[in-house]
């Protein structure tokens, strides 16, 4: 069996002292996390981040730099995910978009109280993300570049 990373995408949105997070179920927990999803085949990193937060909140997403890559191998599945984290901002909402089955709702956090749910975070890149991104981790999305055989 050939090993292969999860590769997934993640907004940091920070509008007016709070953070875009989404509540989704995952096996019958309400947890917090970063708009985020995977990879999908023939799209790149910045088209999956901008479609997975579109599809999560309802928001048009416009990333300005990378924050950070995140090897992180789960606690509870025989999986590795490689979650490449961006900054942006959300530029409009479409409040009559449906979200993604198992987003309950899009909602905007403070620091603090991200800080005080950390027990119901999907996992430790949720607050890892913001950590990151409050202290100034910026790389330029020239960084990633997308290659094909034309």
């Amino acid at each position: 069996m050939t090993w292969k990373p999860h590769v997934t995408v993640a907004s940091v949105i920070e509008q007016k002292n709070q953070f875009l997070l989404v509540e989704e179920t995952i096996n019958g927990q309400k947890v917090l996390n970063q708009p985020a999803g995977h990879l999908e085949p023939d799209e790149s990193l910045i088209d999956a981040v901008i479609r997975e937060t579109l599809e999560e909140t309802g928001w048009d997403f416009q990333p300005d730099h990378l924050i950070s890559i995140y090897r992180f191998p789960s606690a509870t599945e025989d999986k590795t995910f490689l979650r490449f984290n961006f900054a942006g901002q959300a530029i409009q909402h479409h409040p009559e978009l449906s979200l993604d089955t198992d987003i309950e709702q899009a909602i905007w956090m403070t620091a603090e109280e991200i800080l005080q749910q950390k027990q119901r975070h999907r996992s430790p890149l949720v607050l890892k993300a913001i950590e990151d991104f409050q202290t100034g981790k910026a790389f330029p999305l020239s960084i990633l570049q997308d290659f094909s055989w034309d």
